[in-house]
């Protein structure tokens, strides 16, 4: 029987896990590498990623500063509008990603589950009965199973599986901000307007009071080295980019005070394994989509459900591992495949773009209303079931 876990990463994951591996009665301890609050942008939490926070009792104090979201329009770079697509059934919500990462951190220490901060990975070794951390603050802690749920750039899936693939570049960088009200700017709050820009792709949505929420993904071909992107003057040059186009990407780009910082935009898809015998990947360490799924953070806490149902239920965790990547894999890399499509219109050249804005506003009408779609958004967890 499993009795005690470490989880490696304080973000939306290791919280979300922690407190599903709490609800299985399995004592987990959080380790965070970082010793400051998250920043960040913002993200959006899919009706599935809702859905996951009520099973888990965790959903008032998570979505106290988010508000609903409950359609896109996407246009192209004149300004026509190519389809708006609805959420279909429960409301998605916006809310900034330090206010998620803090409310689930704030949540889980609640519960009185420990979350240690300044604990950064170095390395693991397996037992038959357990597993033991090494810190780099030379501390070091055991127990029955480990869990990364660390990020896109995990060290715990380093450790794990060295011979890993690497990340997948999209050939997009992105990075948005929060800009003050703005008289350009006259869409209702909580609707996303996005457009295809003949250069770059901006989106943005009008929080309660009025402030815009932004981003840019720009087309970048060569996956930028370490550094490169944060030695550009981006304001301008996104100005430049938008040039032309329709909407108010360079007004609310202007009033923008302070940038997120670009960075590359990356996947995790096509691991061996999620796991070996007593440590398992979660969320973005074991299969991250681009941010164009909408779905990073939902489906990181949706892991942490069914890997504490697989560990509740099974007493070998190789087994309940397996059965967890097995109940998982399937549903994220239709996920990120999908994704993965959808980044390539962000970055069509004069011919793709006319072939896009023809086939886009079917896609969307088809979209809106296909069971693919209602599957990734009705996606419930039973948690009374057995796995």
């Amino acid at each position: 029987m499993i009795r005690t876990a470490l989880v490696i990463g304080g973000g939306v994951a290791g919280p979300a896990t922690a407190m599903a591996l709490h609800k299985a009665g399995i004592d987990a301890t959080v380790y965070e590498a970082s010793t400051a609050p998250r920043g960040g942008a913002f993200l959006t939490l899919a009706p599935n990623g809702a859905d996951a926070l009520r099973v888990l009792d965790a959903d008032g104090a998570a979505l106290a500063k988010a508000f609903p979201s409950p359609a896109i329009t996407l246009r192209s770079t004149t300004g026509k509008e190519l389809g708006t697509v609805h959420t279909p059934g429960a409301e998605s919500f916006t809310l900034r990603r330090a206010d998620l990462d803090q409310a689930l951190r704030a949540e889980t220490t609640a519960r009185d589950i420990p979350v240690l901060t300044g604990k950064r990975l170095v390395t693991f070794t397996e037992t038959a009965t357990g597993v033991r951390a090494e810190f780099a603050d030379g501390t070091t802690a055991e127990a029955d199973v480990l869990v990364g749920a660390d990020g896109i750039h995990s060290e715990v899936r380093r450790v794990l599986d060295p011979a890993a693939p690497p990340l997948s570049y999209a050939g997009l960088v992105g990075n948005g901000g929060f800009a003050p009200p703005t008289g350009a700017v006259s869409a209702p709050p909580g609707h996303y307007e996005m457009i295809f820009g003949r250069r770059a792709f901006f989106g943005y949505v009008v929080a309660p009071g009025g402030e815009v929420w932004w981003f840019a993904n720009v087309p970048y071909p060569r996956e930028p080295a370490r550094g490169e992107l944060a030695a550009i003057d981006w304001r301008p040059r996104l100005i430049d980019l938008f040039e032309g186009d329709a909407g108010p990407a360079i007004e609310v780009i202007s009033a923008t005070p302070e940038f997120v910082p670009m960075d590359p935009i990356q996947s995790v898809s096509g691991l061996r394994s999620w796991h070996s015998r007593r440590v398992v990947l979660v969320g973005d360490a074991a299969h991250a989509p681009t941010p164009t799924s909408g779905q990073g953070a939902s489906l990181s806490i949706e892991d942490g459900l069914v890997l504490a149902k697989c560990l509740r239920d099974h007493a070998d965790p190789a087994d309940a591992f397996a059965r967890y990547e097995s109940a998982r894999r399937p549903r994220v890399e239709r996920i990120i495949k999908a994704a993965a499509r959808n980044n390539s219109s962000k970055a069509a050249g004069p011919v793709g773009r006319v072939i896009r804005d023809a086939v886009m506003p079917t896609v969307l009408k088809l979209a809106s209303t296909s069971n693919a779609q209602r599957k990734v958004f009705d996606y419930h967890i039973d948690w009374a079931a057995t796995a």
